[in-house]
């Protein structure tokens, strides 16, 4: 079979859709990441209507390019959370104003094949946007993202996406040195909050952009 690879992660990601869809959230399909990018500039944000946006932290957006696209299109009113030269003070303050923007962009650090997105947050702006707050909310997984159960989400976050974007953001935490979670006390843990969000309410308020491209941490 050619592109074996490509069918074998399709698979997947069907199981994952239909899963995604009967827990209410509203699901699309990018072959990759330029695909991705332009789904949820061209389709997906336009069609929420949205005009104030903001977005978490995340390798997968800044791949597809989409903070950049937004706070350079007139359109819309971005609230960049992370401005240069600000204060952490100001920077707390943005994030707490990115509540309450019309659409709220992120990544997942898991996403189940069981339809459940589960995410672990420092500052806890990022999973306090995905669960209360936007009235929509778009959310982009590549398939790396993709594990089997709750279970094996808690696992994936601790050993695979805590580490590496511990050593992304400079932290002075012990997974930095040994490339394993070591449940620390250190000031700059980044593991601080879980969310496991099973069902999406209002349904199809969050809407996941499932990717078949490995994308982000």
């Amino acid at each position: 079979m050619d592109n074996y690879d490509t069918h074998y992660w399709n698979l997947r990601l069907d199981d994952c859709e239909k899963a995604l869809s009967k827990n209410n959230f509203e699901v699309f399909r990018a072959d990759n990441a330029a695909d991705a990018g332009r789904l949820v500039l061209e389709t997906i944000l336009p069609a929420t209507g949205a005009k104030t946006l903001s977005w978490g932290g995340s390798v997968t957006l800044g791949a597809l390019g989409i903070p950049d696209a937004v706070k350079n299109d007139s359109q819309y009113e971005p609230l960049d959370p992370y401005p240069k030269n600000a204060t952490p003070e100001e920077m707390i303050a943005i994030r707490r104003q990115a509540l309450q923007v019309d659409c709220y962009m992120l990544s997942a650090n898991a996403v189940t094949l069981t339809g459940k997105l589960v995410n672990l947050d420092m500052v806890g702006n990022r999973v306090g946007a995905l669960t209360f707050g936007p009235k929509n909310v778009i959310v982009i997984a590549g398939r790396n993202k993709l594990v089997a159960d709750i279970e094996d989400a808690l696992f994936r976050v601790k050993d695979r996406a805590a580490p590496p974007n511990a050593m992304r953001l400079d932290k002075k935490t012990p997974c930095t040195k040994t490339g394993f979670c070591e449940d620390c006390s250190s000031p700059d843990r980044i593991c601080n909050t879980w969310t496991i969000t099973e069902k999406s309410f209002p349904k199809k308020r969050i809407k996941v952009v499932l990717v078949n491209e490995d994308l982000g941490l």
